[in-house]
């Protein structure tokens, strides 16, 4: 009788763990992450597009470039805002865009600083008090794209 019941407990046990491999199996890699920093306020993000080593097709780039889901952070134009990405997208180079125009050349540095005033200035191309900047993985075809919408802080 015993042995019954050890071996239904065996067999139970293998059983969870196939289902938990399984499930594992399953996710998605996450993609690298990129943060903005102003002062002590950060944000972070996955992917906004891609962020898996392939091509973004130029029709869903520009969709992408207008996805109203993404973080905000406020920004004092006194203060730097921060760029931080993960050593994956350095490694293939990476643009900071602005209402989808490139403001910076590609680096392939993990961490740019810009004065938080260029994103609220008109000679940039900023309109209002609210910008989309986005940072674009890959030099010669875009493979991720990161957006986030930068507010002007009322202070």
């Amino acid at each position: 009788m015993q042995s019954v019941v050890r071996r239904r407990r065996a067999v139970a046990a293998a059983g969870a763990v196939s289902a938990g491999l399984l499930v594992l199996a399953a996710c998605d890699k996450p993609t690298p992450m990129a943060t903005i920093t102003v002062g002590s306020d950060s944000v972070s993000s996955e992917a906004t597009c891609g962020g898996e080593g392939e091509a973004i097709k130029a029709a869903d780039l520009n969709k992408c470039l207008q996805d109203k889901g993404i973080d905000e952070i406020s920004v004092d134009p006194t203060e730097t805002v921060r760029f931080g990405v993960d050593p994956d997208i350095a490694d293939k180079g990476w643009t900071i865009l602005m209402n989808g125009q490139p403001l910076v050349e590609s680096s392939k540095k993990t961490y740019q600083a810009i004065p938080g005033s260029v994103f609220f200035n008109a000679q940039y191309g900023a309109q209002g008090n609210s910008t989309l900047v986005s940072i674009k993985e890959g030099e010669s075809e875009t493979t991720g794209l990161w957006s986030f919408r930068l507010k002007k802080s009322d202070d």
